[in-house]
């Protein structure tokens, strides 16, 4: 079986100030708190929800 490709995400900035939809997408990607990183398989929908929120978090290589 193929390998699965992932990307990590690290949060570098707050959720508090910006919508409930930025809050509820960074819960669905799986942060907590700041600076954490994340793994989450390389699909186009965890791609939409990065490009979403791609002021509050950047795409680790």
């Amino acid at each position: 079986m193929a390998q699965e490709k992932a990307i990590r995400i690290r949060q570098i900035k707050s959720g508090i100030c910006c919508p409930e939809k930025h809050k509820r997408v960074l819960r669905g990607l799986g942060f907590r708190r700041l600076n954490q990183v994340v793994e989450r398989p390389d699909t186009p929908a965890t791609r939409g929800m990065v490009f979403k929120v791609r002021h509050l978090v950047e795409v680790l290589e």
